[in-house]
């Protein structure tokens, strides 16, 4: 049986849903249904923050007894949000984890979005047990990053955001998934979007593995095979799950006191 200290509940706020659950952090696994809302028209703090409360209410979760992280599409540095990623720019050089915590009135685990799946991953998933640099790319509404070296999270890569050639739009315009859906692309062509992201990361960065996350993800055997890298590239093993449980993990890591790097560390080496 779960006991209370395995478990917390993660909550992931994207640019169009917010979806959270209850965490056994021993499977890596959901105890309860996933719950999911639309994400405010505009994604004000006020109405995200009404949107989370919703999302804990039908979870039953109404107090601290149990760990709850959030996982928020910007980078985060000290409880801040420094960007805003397809929410609205009152995020940027906001206090969202205060903002958060006093709303609720419960202490939280606040941390970037990719950063969290990363950690998802590295514990439970394609990443668990790999050595060296790991870059984990979700592609959906944007392109999320996370980079993972011997295990250990790097905070806040922004590599949807690099400058493409020549051009006046960043890769994440040009290559999330949402470009599939807007520009009505084929596989082919937005595979060919996809070999020059991920080739312009492998001249960069020379990853030794990169993990591919989102709800596209469950579609890779449409595009993976297509590409041509150096870099093994392999899906997300917990997909559109993986802000869920990466910011439960690391809520339950607040509880005893260890820090987010550390976190990433002490997940990989507990697998093993």
């Amino acid at each position: 049986m779960t006991t209370k200290a395995t478990r917390a509940v993660g909550v992931d706020i994207g640019g169009t849903g917010i979806k959270g659950a209850l965490v056994d952090l021993q499977e890596g696994k959901l105890l309860s249904d996933r719950v999911k809302v639309k994400t405010p028209a505009g994604a004000e703090p006020d109405d995200v923050l009404a949107a989370v409360r919703s999302v804990l209410d039908t979870l039953g979760v109404t107090d601290d007894a149990v760990p709850l992280g959030v996982a928020f599409p910007a980078i985060v540095k000290n409880g801040r949000t420094l960007s805003a990623a397809n929410v609205a720019d009152t995020w940027i050089g906001f206090e969202a984890e205060k903002f958060f915590e006093d709303g609720l009135g419960r202490e939280i685990h606040f941390a970037n979005d990719a950063d969290v799946a990363g950690v998802a991953e590295a514990r439970y998933g394609a990443a668990r047990g790999a050595d060296g640099l790991v870059l984990l790319t979700t592609l959906g509404t944007g392109i999320g990053t996370a980079m993972l070296h011997n295990g250990i999270l790097i905070p806040n890569a922004e590599l949807g955001h690099l400058q493409r050639a020549n051009e006046a739009s960043d890769f994440e315009a040009w290559t999330a998934y949402s470009a599939v859906e807007r520009e009505r692309l084929d596989w082919p062509t937005w595979v060919a979007r996809l070999q020059v992201y991920y080739s312009h990361l492998e001249f960069l960065l020379s990853p030794d593995l990169f993990v591919v996350g989102g709800g596209v993800s469950k579609h890779s055997d449409e595009f993976l095979p297509l590409l041509k890298l150096n870099t093994p590239i392999v899906p997300a093993v917990h997909r559109n799950n993986a802000g869920i449980i990466g910011s439960a993990a690391l809520a339950l890591a607040q509880e005893t006191g260890t820090d987010a790097g550390g976190v990433a560390q002490d997940l990989v080496d507990t697998t093993s």
